[in-house]
C-alpha cells in the first residue's frame, strides 16, 4: 500500500506546473470586444492599467533637469543629462542630435534589455566580455535615420543600480510590490516624466520635434516601450522588441526576470490588450522567429488581436509586424524600414 502511494505521488504536478496551467487557462477580462467605441475602451482599460502597474503610488517632484556636459562627436553631438522623477531619485540620459541639423526632429527614447546599461545603446563596451550585437546599439542607428535618440538608464540596469554583472531587479521588484507598486510602472512613470521635459523645457524643444518622439527598445526594453505606448498618449509611436508574446507562454511559462511581472495583469489584459491601447498611434512589433522566451506563435496571435483596434481606428497600417531569422535580438534593418513607412 505505501509502495503504491509513493509510485502515485509521483505522478502529481509541482506547484509551478499546477500555476503554470492555471494561467494558461485564463482570458483576459477587459479584451476589447468590438462592441464598446474603441476610445471609450481604451481610456478604462488605461486607468485600470496605471493602476496595476502602480502609477498612482509614484511620488511627483519637480523634473531639476541638470545638464552635465555636452560634446560634439564625428556626427552627433552628445548632451549627458539626468533628471529627477521622484524625491531624491534621478535618471541619467545622453541626448544624441545628428550634425548639422537646425530644427527639431523627430526623436527616439532608446531603452536596452538586461544588458549591463545604457551605454550599449551608444555602442560602447564598458566591461570586460561586452560585445554590441544584436543591433542593440539603437542610439548609432537613430541618428543614421536622421532622428535624435535618448539612451535612457532604466531602474535596476547599469547605472541606475546594475552592476559590472548585470541587472539587479529582483529584490526592487518584489519591494515594490509591498506598496503596490512595479519596476514597469516605474520604468513607465521615467519615461513619461522624460516626455514631459521634452514637450516643456527650452533645453529639448529647439531639438525634438513633439509630435515626433517614439519608444524603441530590445526585450526589457521593449516590454518597457509596450507598456509606455499604451500609456502614454503624447508618443507618436514605439518600436517593441523581442518583448510581446502572450503572457501565458512567455512570463507565464518559464523564469523571467521579476521585473516582468505586474500582480493580477492577467486578470484583465493580455499583451495583445497592450497593443491595442496604443492605437491609432504607430506600432512595429518585432519578434525573432527563433526567439525562445517570447515564442512566436502567440506573438503573432497577439498582433493580430492588436490589429483589430487600428482597423477600428481607421489606421491598420499603422501596425507592422516584423519578424527576424534568428533569436532574442534586434533587427534594425525591418524595424527602421516598417517605422519610416508609416504615415
Amino acid at each position: 500500500m505505501l509502495r503504491n502511494f509513493i509510485l502515485e505521488r509521483t505522478n502529481i504536478m509541482t506547484p509551478y506546473q499546477n500555476i503554470i496551467n492555471i494561467v494558461a487557462a485564463r482570458e483576459p477580462s477587459m479584451r476589447w470586444d468590438g462592441k464598446e467605441e474603441l476610445p471609450v475602451w481604451q481610456t478604462r482599460a488605461r486607468e485600470k492599467l496605471a493602476e496595476l502597474l502602480g502609477l498612482q503610488n509614484m511620488i511627483p517632484c519637480e523634473a531639476n533637469l541638470i545638464i552635465e556636459w555636452e560634446r560634439d562627436d564625428y556626427d552627433h553631438r552628445e548632451i549627458r543629462f539626468h533628471y529627477e522623477t521622484e524625491p531624491g531619485y534621478f535618471v541619467p540620459c545622453h541626448l544624441w542630435i545628428p550634425k548639422g541639423v537646425e530644427k527639431p526632429l523627430p526623436t527616439v527614447i532608446c531603452m536596452q534589455g538586461h544588458s549591463k546599461g545604457m551605454h550599449i545603446s551608444m555602442g560602447v563596451c564598458k566591461f570586460p566580455g561586452e560585445a554590441i550585437a544584436g543591433d542593440r546599439d539603437f542610439c548609432v542607428r537613430a541618428v543614421k535615420e536622421g532622428f535624435a535618440a535618448i539612451a535612457l538608464e532604466q531602474r535596476d540596469f547599469g547605472e541606475c543600480g546594475g552592476t559590472e554583472k548585470g541587472p539587479q531587479c529582483q529584490y526592487p521588484s518584489l519591494t515594490n510590490m509591498l506598496i503596490g507598486r512595479t519596476t514597469i510602472g516605474e520604468r513607465v512613470w521615467d519615461v513619461m516624466r522624460l516626455v514631459d521635459l521634452l514637450l516643456e523645457n527650452e533645453a529639448f524643444t529647439s531639438v525634438v520635434k513633439s509630435d515626433e518622439i517614439y519608444t524603441l527598445g530590445n526585450s526589457g526594453g521593449g516590454t518597457a516601450s509596450t507598456y509606455c505606448g499604451a500609456l502614454e498618449t503624447r508618443l507618436a509611436g514605439t518600436v517593441p522588441s523581442c518583448a510581446v508574446s502572450s503572457f501565458s507562454a512567455s512570463i507565464g511559462a518559464m523564469p523571467h526576470c521579476a521585473c516582468n511581472y505586474v500582480p493580477h495583469i492577467l486578470e484583465y489584459f493580455d499583451m495583445s490588450e497592450l497593443l491595442a491601447m496604443t492605437a491609432p498611434r504607430k506600432l512595429v512589433v518585432v519578434n525573432g522567429a527563433e526567439d525562445t522566451i517570447f515564442p512566436i506563435k502567440q506573438a503573432k496571435e497577439m498582433v493580430e488581436i492588436g490589429k483589430k483596434a487600428y482597423e477600428a481606428a481607421g489606421v491598420p497600417d499603422r501596425i507592422a509586424h516584423v519578424i527576424g531569422d534568428e533569436g532574442h535580438r534586434f533587427y534594425a534593418d525591418i524595424a527602421w524600414d516598417a517605422l519610416k513607412k508609416m504615415n
